[in-house]
């Protein structure tokens, strides 16, 4: 069990209530604003200790850098935007993906990714 320490509890912090998976560079600049002079270091490490305690799992985005959103949010699918680079959590699912399986395949778990531009960016 790593020591409690403010920095770790603003990035911790900062992960439990974006509502939107993070990146390291946003979870620095967001936690920054409770702890000046976070470095980027301290961040991976703490990260790395969520995900070692199961408090949080990596989003993984094709060419992109792993982000990072609570483990107990259930199965969700992600939004891109291609603008800004953010992603997003889109709530539901299509339904029984083994119906896209050739046959004879077994499918046992399956992730959806949209790309497109978020509200922020649309309206410019």
């Amino acid at each position: 069990m790593k020591r409690k320490t403010s920095q770790r509890q603003a990035i911790r912090d900062v992960l439990a209530d974006a509502g939107r998976p993070l990146s390291v560079a946003e979870v620095q600049d967001a936690a920054a604003a409770t702890v000046p002079g976070l470095g980027s270091a301290t961040v991976y490490r703490a990260v790395n200790d969520l995900l070692a305690d199961g408090f949080l799992k990596a989003v993984e985005l094709p060419g992109q850098p792993a982000r990072y959103e609570r483990a107990d949010l259930g199965h969700h699918h992600h939004f891109h935007c291609e603008s800004c680079g953010k992603a997003f959590d889109v709530q539901g699912c299509p339904g029984k993906m083994s119906q896209l399986a050739p046959e004879g395949f077994e499918v046992r778990a399956h992730e959806i990714i949209l790309y497109g531009r978020c509200p922020a960016c649309v309206a410019g």
